[in-house]
């Protein structure tokens, strides 16, 4: 049954680029007898409630769980989110589908393009913007021939390049970001927000937009919109960058190292991390934990050993798994993929120094 359901899923992804790599996860065995819920019992909940979705079954309302993950608590929730969600799915397609033809239409017929460094993208620069949509709503509006009579400057169809963002007029009052994101280098996928401007009396609101649901867009919106416009367009990238980032880190090692990973799940912004690696003398745990969606390094870590048969055989006494610190230190402060290949060349010798003096949690 599951490998028909991880099967199903991934068609699903190759159609759908909206569900992402997190749909295909991997139920996580149990490192302990606990009495509570495991994450891998949550995350097979998770996978009957796709499953049920995708079979067109009703699923069921968003799972709240308190999981005791090595003492720390943590709030699981709207991992399967209410039908209604999951029946937005194949509209988003759709919607980015046209947003980037309109995209890609204003840049084709703008006149000029405009790069901005550091001080140069203010808010001046973004009331000239709305100022330029509210122009050509006007223009557009006037009766005949009068729209000749219209500011030349104002004619202009202006795009503005700002590090990874596009920012272009749109017809109908509206303002629109494209977010271009990237992994080392390489160019990822593109991402947009249309803003709509009525009017100066009035504040911007976001009117569609193509940036995964997990991510919270609306919680920025209400906080930063009406009071800086120019944080919440800023605040809005670093997201989506950074989710870009954790999720090709994990799909990097998976690709590299796919051999010596036992099992690997991930929430779906990757700000909650886990996989095994099997060792021939121990199983290595190793959890991350990301305390803010803007974040590419952890900020929370733990990397256990849990001794084998092997130990035993050589006499080696470890009642309980020994954490870590060189790997914990290791992903701390490098990407995913450079701190995974620390780990493991370090690896015989730290096991070696821990387990011969009785190391433990």
């Amino acid at each position: 049954m599951e490998s028909d359901i991880e099967e199903s899923l991934k068609k699903k992804q190759k159609k759908n680029p909206f569900l992402g790599e997190s749909s295909t996860r991997k139920p996580l065995e149990h490192f302990s007898v606990r009495s509570y819920p495991a994450m891998g019992e949550v995350f097979q909940m998770l996978s009957r409630g796709m499953e049920n979705w995708q079979s067109g079954f009703p699923v069921a309302n968003p799972i709240m769980l308190n999981v005791d993950i090595d003492n720390d608590y943590m709030l699981l929730f709207d991992l399967l989110a209410s039908p209604e969600t999951y029946g937005k799915r194949d509209s988003d397609k759709l919607i980015f589908e046209r947003l980037q033809k309109e995209f890609e239409a204003a840049r084709a017929s703008q006149t000029q393009e405009i790069c901005l460094d550091g001080d140069q993208w203010n808010d001046g620069l973004l009331a000239t913007i709305r100022e330029r949509v509210h122009m050509e709503v006007e223009r557009r509006a006037m009766p005949g021939d009068a729209n000749v009579l219209a500011d030349s400057d104002f004619q202009e169809k202006i795009t503005y390049k700002v590090g990874s963002k596009v920012i272009c007029c749109l017809e109908g009052a509206r303002i629109g970001i494209q977010y271009e994101t990237s992994f080392a280098g390489e160019p990822c996928e593109p991402y947009h927000c249309v803003l709509e401007s009525k009017s100066f009396l009035e504040k911007m609101t976001v009117l569609e937009h193509t940036i995964p649901f997990f991510l919270p867009i609306r919680e920025a919106e209400n906080d930063l919109l009406s009071s800086n416009a120019m944080r919440f367009i800023d605040h809005v990238g670093e997201l989506l960058q950074a989710y870009v980032d954790r999720r090709e880190q994990v799909r990097l090692i998976k690709e590299l190292y796919g051999n010596q990973i036992g099992e690997l799940y991930h929430s779906l912004p990757y700000h909650m991390i886990e996989f095994v690696v099997d060792d021939s003398d121990c199983k290595i745990t190793v959890c991350l934990r990301y305390a803010d969606l803007v974040l590419v390094l952890p900020t929370r870590v733990k990397v256990l050993a849990w001794p084998t048969s092997q130990f035993k055989k050589d006499s080696i006494s470890a009642p309980s798994p020994a954490r870590l610190s060189y790997a914990e230190d290791a992903l701390r402060n490098m990407s995913l993929p450079e701190a995974y290949a620390e780990i493991v060349l370090n690896l015989p010798q730290a096991l070696r120094q821990m387990f011969q003096h009785g190391g433990s949690c």
